[in-house]
């Protein structure tokens, strides 16, 4: 029973040290990643600004092609939105908050299961016969050690999505 009792006690300690280590962590997390495109920001604009265009290289609807998916708004800019359920990519809503036709779209994004909110902007920039797209999203994961965990490894789990998301970007502006 000693064995037990310690075992107990040491999960216990365990426990308190990683809510004090997250309490300790950063509340705010960011991610960015960008991708060259050899191809007009009038190519590229259209494929981010139309929720209904991220279906063809968001690497997140890929991997579920049956999620629910429900549009709101205008087809595309500001005020556009988008909601989806999922088995595999959880549920949540994006609503494009500010646009700026071939130079940039913001967005909010939501995860009501998780209580998270955050911000993220995808930015065209000229660069040599194309453009630079930069995507990133940032946001604060509150006070729960838990969250603040999830947001230290943010950028490790959701990074190489981005990625995959941009390359898809790329190869469907390219090709238009």
């Amino acid at each position: 029973m000693k064995w037990f009792k310690r075992i107990l006690i040491g999960l216990a300690a365990l426990a308190l040290l990683l809510a004090a280590v997250g309490l300790a962590l950063p509340s705010q997390f960011r991610i960015e990643r960008s991708l060259a495109i050899a191809a007009p920001a009038d190519s590229v604009y259209p494929l981010i600004a139309a929720p209904a265009q991220w279906q063809r290289w968001s690497v997140w609807n890929q991997r579920d092609p049956e999620m629910k998916i429900e549009y709101g708004g205008p087809a595309a800019g500001a005020g556009a939105r988008w909601s989806w359920q999922s088995e595999t990519e959880g549920s949540g809503k994006m609503e494009f908050t500010d646009a700026v036709p071939g130079q940039l779209l913001t967005y909010r994004l939501s995860f009501p299961e998780f209580d998270m909110e955050s911000t993220g902007h995808l930015r065209i920039e000229p660069q040599g016969r194309g453009v630079r797209v930069t995507w990133s999203n940032e946001g604060d994961m509150g006070m729960n050690p838990v969250n603040r965990w999830f947001g230290f490894f943010m950028d490790r789990m959701v990074g190489p999505d981005f990625e995959a998301g941009l390359a898809n970007l790329k190869r469907l502006a390219e090709a238009s």
